[in-house]
């Protein structure tokens, strides 16, 4: 595959694609609405680079969407483009709803169609890979993990939405014969990640020798995945997946928020001594937990390595420890982000 079209290419995961995807020699056309968590400031690095053609617009606005397929003819559609916050979709579920479920029924439309519209070695060839959460799956127990036959049991208004939109997805499979992938990722980490989500809001919060917040008791419990390892599964998926298929996407490193937290400080405190010497643990504090707080999440990808031979090539400690380091390295870009509209209230993981 030569073109892509990427929506949501400006966001955390979506612009980590997007950079690995021109380092490898693709072009990508890249639509994103820039919202709170789409950052340009990301994608700095392909200024002047004539494979990242760069559009600000939504996923819901059909005729842009329309004739970027047109125009540029993509051999495939990679979506990103979504509202991924918890605590943001407790606040305002609407915003949800119309990006995540809206939105991607009008992208599938436009896909749909620009698919139609193929022939030959095109339209055997095309691809709409749709990126999703294993936060659909509900909550586990202490044991198991979720796989591709769990049942859906979202639980937050972002779940619920994720999950609706993966629906979708394979609806337009089966009703219009779309040649459709989906991928459904444990929780991401790494650079570039916007500072609500708990590991660099953790980061940013202990460099200033701020309170760290933790929901509840601290023991829920969430498989991290290193975000250059979901890139390239993603890549794998599209490249030789099954049509019409689902792919579980972990990073086989389950860990208590608390112990994600005691890592961050004991890493930070040995690049970074506070100035009056604390250690950084001591700055942990309990908050009340959000409601509908999942419990435990973790994923079986053994289908996707089974199949497509990917898995992820860091563990959670080499890939946390290149996650704070860049922070460290990268502080002017978190002041670029925090410029007025968030102030780190949020937690998340």
């Amino acid at each position: 595959m030569k073109t892509l079209l990427v929506t949501g290419g400006a966001g955390f995961i979506g612009a980590n694609f997007v950079l690995q995807a021109i380092a490898d020699g693709l072009r990508v056309i890249n639509l994103d609405k820039l919202t709170y968590a789409g950052n340009p400031d990301t994608l700095a690095s392909l200024a002047g680079n004539d494979r990242h053609i760069f559009v600000h617009g939504d996923i819901g606005d059909r005729s842009l969407v329309a004739r970027l397929l047109a125009e540029h003819k993509p051999d495939a559609v990679v979506n990103f483009a979504a509202e991924s916050h918890v605590d943001r979709s407790i606040d305002g579920p609407a915003a949800f709803v119309e990006t995540n479920v809206v939105g991607t029924l009008g992208l599938l439309e436009c896909s749909r169609d620009y698919w139609r519209s193929l022939e030959g070695d095109a339209r055997d060839a095309f691809r709409f890979l749709h990126v999703s959460t294993d936060e659909v799956y509900g909550s586990l127990g202490d044991e198991g993990k979720f796989t591709e036959l769990t049942a859906y049991a979202p639980n937050s208004p972002y779940s619920a939405s994720k999950a609706a939109s993966d629906h979708l997805v394979r609806a337009f499979h089966h009703t219009y014969g779309l040649p459709v992938l989906t991928t459904n990722c444990s929780n991401n980490y790494g650079p570039y990640q916007f500072p609500e989500k708990l590991i660099p809001l953790v980061i940013q919060k202990a460099l200033a020798g701020e309170p760290l917040p933790i929901y509840g008791d601290g023991l829920n419990i969430r498989d991290w995945l290193f975000v250059g390892d979901h890139c390239s599964a993603i890549r794998r998926v599209l490249e030789s997946g099954r049509v019409g298929e689902t792919y579980n996407v972990g990073g086989n490193a389950e860990r208590t928020n608390l112990t994600v937290v005691k890592t961050i400080c004991a890493l930070l405190d040995q690049r970074q001594l506070l100035a009056d010497g604390r250690a950084r643990e001591s700055l942990m504090t309990y908050v009340k937990d959000r409601p509908g707080h999942d419990r435990r999440y973790a994923i079986d990808a053994t289908k996707l390595q089974s199949e497509l031979g990917w898995k992820p090539s860091q563990t959670f400690e080499s890939g946390i420890a290149q996650t704070v380091d860049w922070y460290l390295a990268n502080q002017p870009w978190v002041q670029r982000v925090l410029d007025g509209s968030y102030r780190m209230e949020r937690l998340g993981s």
